[in-house]
């Protein structure tokens, strides 16, 4: 089966559209698409777990449609949290919030009292640093968001499963054993089947946070050209510690220092002639 996705299948996964407006973002019913390239606005955030200590500050930045955004920078300097911040998850902690600025997906505030969360999410999938499926079968694993989102049918369920973990590149390594546990896989194919779990969905974008940074190299190099392959599908924001991950997979590179973004431009750009010292001094090695 070709890794394109078919028209039944988007039907298949009550693919919402894309995201507008507050009440069209409750909407399971299919909205109008949006031309425009650019997908997530970042404008002037700033972010605190703790009240008066913010640790994003005045974050500007876009996220173009069929790409992939590399988020580079040294632990601690905000990548993940931003990360946090596109889909909300920050919200589970109960002292953390935005301070300032607002970031819109598809020109919704997503912060927006009228926004549902749990139909945010569905657009906006997660990929986390450890893999991380259920304590079900392999097939259970992909068909949980369809089930949740209330598709029954099991030839629906049957063909989204398989074009999702086709996707995913993990279909010709499982397709015999579907029924069995999705932890007896190996790590780097537990990762595979979680980001086959995100996707099945029809999420316009995924994030992905350090996906690879539990994985030995071969695992690694699998999900990398996985990564590729999908921004076709989908956009794509990736924090990573990896430099030389970011120049393989990413198209532009955000450089985050101190809760501040430095510098963004294309990967090419920010590698071989970054305009900023702070920049040049990290993608070179010299602190880090």
């Amino acid at each position: 089966m070709s890794t394109d996705m078919s028209e039944e299948k988007k039907e298949a996964l009550v693919d919402p559209g894309e995201l507008t407006t507050p009440e069209e973002l409750q909407s399971s019913d299919r909205i109008d698409g949006n031309s425009s390239k650019v997908v997530i606005e970042v404008d002037d955030v700033n972010f605190a777990y703790v009240k008066n200590t913010d640790v994003l500050q005045d974050i500007s930045m876009n996220i173009n449609r069929g790409e992939v955004t590399a988020l580079i920078g040294p632990s601690g300097c905000g990548k993940s949290t931003l990360l946090r911040c596109m889909n909300r998850m920050n919200d589970l902690i109960p002292t953390a919030a935005m301070t300032k600025g607002q970031i819109r997906i598809h020109g919704t505030d997503i912060y927006d009292p009228q926004v549902d969360v749990i139909e945010l999410r569905k657009h906006v999938g997660m990929v986390f640093q450890k893999y991380n499926p259920f304590p079900k079968s392999i097939y259970e694993n992909v068909a949980y968001g369809l089930r949740i989102q209330g598709i029954r049918s099991k030839s629906r369920l049957d063909q989204a499963v398989e074009e999702s973990l086709q996707l995913a590149g993990l279909w010709n390594e499982v397709k015999d054993r579907l029924d069995a546990s999705g932890l007896g896989l190996s790590g780097g194919q537990q990762q595979r089947l979680c980001i086959a779990r995100t996707i099945a969905v029809s999420p316009k974008v995924i994030l992905m946070d350090e996906p690879c940074s539990a994985l030995d190299p071969i695992s690694t190099a699998i999900i990398e050209d996985l990564i590729t392959r999908l921004k076709e599908e989908f956009t794509i924001v990736i924090v990573t510690h990896n430099m030389q991950q970011a120049t393989r997979v990413s198209d532009r590179t955000a450089f985050f220092y101190l809760g501040k973004l430095i510098e963004m431009n294309d990967t090419t750009a920010i590698f071989s002639n970054p305009s900023c010292k702070e920049t040049e001094d990290y993608v070179s090695g010299r602190f880090g």
